[in-house]
């Protein structure tokens, strides 16, 4: 559907991996190493699926992910996202490069429970910035991302630009044959801004296309685990690290005194050749359990995904 609806360069960011996606292939390829040896004659005539996750109640064990560029698939995708999550009852994570801001966002979801996915920049004062925002509009949890101070070398997305982010021919004309995207997205308002970080940037300079560019020199390279406690000392809520795959990681998020982690290879957008997500599950569950929230994701694609995730230990 999604293939059908968007222009190539727009798919091309949404589908591919790093370099050649294996580890893309490996997420799901994880999921056949397990099989269900289910119980017989158990009575299923109440089920419950309500999950606690960080202080609140989950209607199920799921919680939207952070993505980018959500509006240059839909306009005012980040907000139709987060008014899904908050009809079905659960959390949704608005990305820092998100095409709307975190209070547009609340004020859209006065019911729902947003949490702020953080890149943390050189520039300290715009995390500090960042943080104050979310505390400001009820947000009780931030999600920092510390697997890509650096863009995975994903190469089929690269393939659609002549230089930097400027388009190439075939894609340009690719755009120009998707008319209900075009109307959609570009009429409205042109190409999205990062909304979220806009106020930050040059001004003029807040389109997706330029703030790509402005978010890769801000990212701090330097991110580390002082780093971490740094925010620790500074967000009175709850702190979510996401990008974990090692089980000594693990122990490090729970020694800093993180309420949760992601365990997670970015969706194998990010190091090709990392293993699976679900994989590093398995070591690291028992090193979390009852220490903290424990989230995984990458190649989810089902229900019984989910529930293989929950017997090898994972929250939600």
């Amino acid at each position: 559907m999604a293939q059908r609806r968007l222009p190539n360069f727009i798919f091309e960011y949404v589908d591919s991996g790093a370099e050649d996606e294996r580890t893309l292939a490996a997420n799901r390829s994880a999921f056949d190493h397990w099989r269900f040896v289910p119980d017989a004659l158990v009575d299923c005539q109440q089920r419950d699926l309500r999950q606690p996750i960080l202080g609140g109640i989950s209607a199920c064990p799921l919680i939207v992910a952070p993505t980018g560029y959500n509006g240059m698939q839909r306009d005012k995708a980040d907000i139709k996202l987060a008014q899904a999550a908050e009809e079905i009852g659960i959390p949704f994570t608005l990305s820092t490069v998100a095409n709307s801001t975190f209070e547009d966002v609340a004020r859209a979801t006065p019911k729902g429970r947003t949490w702020l996915q953080l890149y943390v920049m050189q520039d300290r004062a715009i995390t500090e910035n960042l943080l104050a925002r979310a505390k400001d509009a009820g947000c009780d949890t931030i999600v920092v991302t510390v697997d890509a101070v650096h863009y995975g070398n994903r190469e089929w997305d690269r393939r659609c630009y002549r230089d930097g982010m400027s388009l190439n021919l075939r894609n340009k004309l690719d755009a120009l044959m998707h008319p209900r995207w075009f109307w959609d997205v570009m009429v409205p308002g042109g190409v999205p801004t990062f909304a979220n970080i806009a106020q930050y940037m040059p001004q003029g300079q807040a389109r997706a296309d330029n703030g790509a560019i402005f978010v890769a020199r801000q990212m701090d390279a330097r991110l580390n685990w002082e780093t971490l406690a740094w925010l620790r000392d500074r967000w009175p809520g709850n702190l979510v690290v996401k990008g974990i795959l090692s089980a000594a990681d693990a122990q490090r998020a729970v020694d800093l005194g993180a309420q949760g982690i992601v365990v997670t290879n970015h969706g194998g957008r990010q190091l090709d050749g990392t293993i699976p997500a679900l994989d590093a599950l398995v070591d690291i569950a028992p090193v979390c359990r009852d220490k903290l929230a424990l989230i995984v994701d990458s190649g989810f694609r089902r229900g019984t995904d989910i529930v293989k995730a929950l017997c090898l230990g994972a929250d939600s």
